[in-house]
C-alpha cells in the first residue's frame, strides 16, 4: 500500500499540472482522484493475495503453523516499518486527493460577510480609462471603452471583478493604487488610457499588481475605430492569461456593430448612468439614432428598455405607458439576442415590480444570472426577489455576495440593512444603513429605515429624530413621523400627520396608509385599506406581506386571505422554483 500511495500521489500532481495546460476540464483531475481512491480497496486485496518473491509475482502462501505468533512476537522495531510505511503511503495519496480536490472546486456560494475578500477567485478592478483627447466631450468614449472591458472581464467565470459603481468611484481622485485595491478587496488593477481622434483611435492598458505596484504587464494599440472590438478582446485575453484564468469554453468577445452606432451607444450609456429625468431623455434620443440605423443591435435595445423601466419606477414618466415601452424594447433585444443578461433582467423587474408576478419574476432573474453570474447589479435584483419570496436567509447571503462585489455601492448597502431589518437583525440594519449613508449622505430611505429599526427597538424618541433627517422622500418623513408621534402619545401630532399622508399619498398607495393602522392595531381599518390597495391592484402588492408594519395583524385570519390574494401565501410561494448559483 505504500507503494500504492506514492504512485497516486505522483499522478494527482501530474495531472493537477497537465489539466490546466492542456485546457482540459476541472472535471478530469476529479475523475482522475476518485479512480485512484476506488483503485485503493483493489490495490489493498491484490496485495494480501498476492506477493512478490525472487520467483516472481506469485498467490500469497497460506501462513504455517505458528508464523502468525512470531510476527506478533517480533521486536516492535521489526514489526513498525512496514505498518508505518503502508500508513503513510495512504495518507500521503489521501492527502494529495484532498488538495487537489481543493484545488479544482468551483466555489459557490456566499463569503462570510460585507468585508471578506472572496480569495478562491482571482480578483481585478477596471479603473476608467483617462481620456487624453482634447476634446473633454469624448470622455464618455474612455469611461465607455472601460466599462465594456470591466462587463468583458466579468464573463469570465473564474474570475473576480469589482463593478462599475465601486470602481468609477475612484474618478478623477488622488489615491494610491494600494489603497484602492485595498477597499475595492482585489489583488489587481488594470487601468488605461484612450485617445480618440476622428476615427484613429490610441489606446493603452497596464495590469498592476495591488501588494506592490508592479507592472504585471502593458500594451499599446494604434488602430481605427473599426478595430475597436478586436482591441477590446485583446486585451481580456491578455489580462486572463496573466491572471493564469481559464477560458474555457471559449473567451468572452464584444458583439461587435457598426464603429459609429457604437460610439454613440457609448454616450448614451454614459448618460443613461445618471438616472436624471434630463440625462434618461438624452440617453433615449441617442439610443433611438443608434437604432434607426442599427435596429438589430440588441445591446441598444436592452439599454432603452433599461431606461425606460428607470423612469416608470422612479415617478420620471407615465407608469403603465413606461413600463409597456421598456417590456417591449426587452423583448425586441431577446428576439435578437436571447443571451442578454440585461434584457432579462429588465423584464424580471416590471414582473416583480408593475405585474406583481414573481413566478415570472423568478424565471427572468434566475436566466439572467446564468448570463452573467457575476453582475452585482443583477445579484442584487436576485437578493430582492428572494426577500420578497420570504427567503430572508437566502437574500441577506446574495446582498451580501453583491456587496462584495460592489463595496462602494450606497444602494447594495441600504438593501442589506432593509434585509436585516425584515428578518428582525435590527442593530445589522442600522449598521448597514450608516453605511449607506457614509457613502451618499442624501441617500433616500435610509434615515426612514433606521427610524423603523429604532421604532421596533423600543427608542421611539430616537427613530423621531431618524425620520425627520429624511428629506429626500417627504412620504417617508411624515409617515415616519406619525408612526413614531404615536409612540410617544403625542395623539394631535400624529393625527395630523396621519391625515396628511391619507390626504397626499392615500389614493395611489393604500398600502401605505395600511401600515400606519395595523402598526397601531386598527385591524379594520388596515384591512380596509388593504382591500383598497388590492381592488386597485397596486404596484408592489407582492412585495407587502413581509413588512414588519403588519406583525400586529398577522394573527387575524383576514391575514391569510390577504396573502392568497396577492399570491404571496407559503402554500403558492413554496410552487415558485428560484435557484441561483453564483460565483463566490
Amino acid at each position: 500500500m505504500a507503494f500504492y500511495g506514492a504512485v497516486a500521489f505522483a499522478v494527482l500532481q501530474a495531472v493537477d499540472l497537465l489539466v490546466p495546460v492542456l485546457g482540459l476540464s476541472d472535471s478530469v483531475t476529479r475523475g482522475v482522484a476518485l479512480l485512484l481512491l476506488l483503485g485503493a480497496p483493489v490495490a489493498m486485496f491484490l496485495e494480501w493475495v498476492f506477493e512478490f518473491t525472487p520467483g516472481g509475482l506469485r498467490r500469497t502462501t497460506e501462513p504455517t503453523p505458528g508464523e502468525l505468533s512470531a510476527i506478533l512476537k517480533a521486536p516492535a522495531s521489526k514489526r513498525w516499518p512496514s505498518g508505518l510505511l503502508a500508513l503513510g503511503g495512504m495518507t500521503i495519496f489521501l492527502a494529495g486527493a484532498w488538495y487537489v480536490g481543493r484545488q479544482s472546486v468551483t466555489v459557490t456560494g456566499t463569503p462570510a460577510g460585507p468585508g471578506a475578500i472572496e480569495g478562491s477567485l482571482p480578483s481585478i478592478a477596471v479603473l476608467p480609462f483617462v481620456n487624453m483627447s482634447s476634446d473633454p466631450e469624448q470622455e464618455f468614449f474612455s469611461d465607455g471603452i472601460s466599462e465594456e472591458l470591466l462587463n468583458l472581464l466579468a464573463k469570465i467565470p473564474e474570475l473576480r471583478v469589482a463593478a462599475r459603481t465601486s470602481s468609477f468611484s475612484f474618478k478623477d481622485k488622488n489615491v494610491e493604487i494600494p489603497q484602492i485595491a485595498e477597499r475595492l478587496k482585489v489583488a489587481h488593477i488594470l487601468q488605461g488610457s484612450v485617445q480618440k481622434v476622428g476615427k484613429q483611435v490610441r489606446i493603452t492598458a497596464q495590469l498592476i499588481r495591488a501588494e506592490d505596484g508592479y507592472q504585471v504587464w502593458s500594451e499599446r494599440w494604434d488602430r481605427t475605430l473599426d478595430d475597436i472590438f478586436v482591441i477590446q478582446d485583446e486585451i481580456a485575453v491578455d489580462v486572463a492569461e496573466q491572471l493564469a484564468v481559464r477560458l474555457l469554453p471559449d473567451a468572452p468577445r464584444v458583439r461587435e456593430t457598426d464603429p459609429e452606432a457604437y460610439a454613440l451607444y457609448l454616450r448614451a450609456r454614459h448618460l443613461g448612468l445618471r438616472r436624471t429625468a434630463e440625462s434618461l431623455e438624452q440617453s433615449n434620443a441617442l439610443l433611438e439614432r443608434v437604432l434607426a440605423d442599427e435596429p438589430g443591435y440588441a445591446a441598444a435595445w436592452a439599454g432603452l428598455a433599461a431606461n425606460y423601466s428607470s423612469q416608470a419606477k422612479n415617478g420620471l414618466g407615465p407608469i403603465e405607458g413606461g413600463f409597456a415601452l421598456a417590456r417591449a424594447a426587452a423583448n425586441r433585444a431577446l428576439e435578437i439576442d436571447p443571451e442578454d443578461g440585461l434584457a432579462h433582467a429588465v423584464l424580471g423587474g416590471i414582473a416583480q415590480d408593475y405585474d406583481n408576478d414573481l413566478a415570472s419574476a423568478a424565471r427572468h432573474f434566475e436566466r439572467a444570472l446564468e448570463l452573467e453570474p457575476g453582475n452585482p447589479d443583477i445579484i442584487n435584483d436576485a437578493a430582492v426577489l428572494a426577500r420578497y419570496l420570504d427567503r430572508l436567509d437566502e437574500a441577506v447571503a446574495l446582498q451580501e455576495l453583491a456587496i462584495n462585489r460592489d463595496p462602494l455601492t450606497p444602494t447594495g448597502h441600504a438593501r442589506l440593512g432593509i434585509n436585516y431589518l425584515w428578518a428582525g437583525r435590527l442593530d445589522d440594519a442600522i449598521a448597514s444603513l450608516r453605511t449607506a449613508l457614509s457613502l451618499s449622505p442624501a441617500f433616500i430611505g435610509a434615515h426612514y429605515n433606521i427610524g423603523m429599526a429604532l421604532l421596533m427597538k423600543g427608542d421611539p424618541e430616537a427613530a423621531l429624530l431618524a425620520f425627520q433627517k429624511e428629506e429626500g422622500d417627504e412620504e417617508y418623513l411624515i409617515k415616519g413621523e406619525a408612526l413614531a408621534f404615536h409612540a410617544l402619545g403625542r395623539q394631535a401630532e400624529f393625527e395630523e400627520a396621519f391625515e396628511e399622508l391619507k390626504t397626499n399619498w392615500g389614493e395611489q398607495w393604500p398600502s401605505e396608509v395600511a401600515h400606519v393602522y395595523a402598526w397601531i392595531g386598527d385591524a379594520d381599518a388596515a384591512f380596509e385599506w388593504l382591500d383598497r390597495a388590492v381592488a386597485q391592484n397596486e404596484d408592489g402588492l407582492t412585495q407587502q406581506f413581509p413588512q414588519p408594519f403588519f406583525a400586529p395583524i398577522r394573527d387575524d385570519p383576514r391575514w391569510q386571505r390577504f396573502r392568497e390574494q396577492t399570491g404571496t401565501s407559503a402554500a403558492q410561494l413554496s410552487t415558485i422554483r428560484f435557484k441561483v448559483s453564483v460565483l463566490g
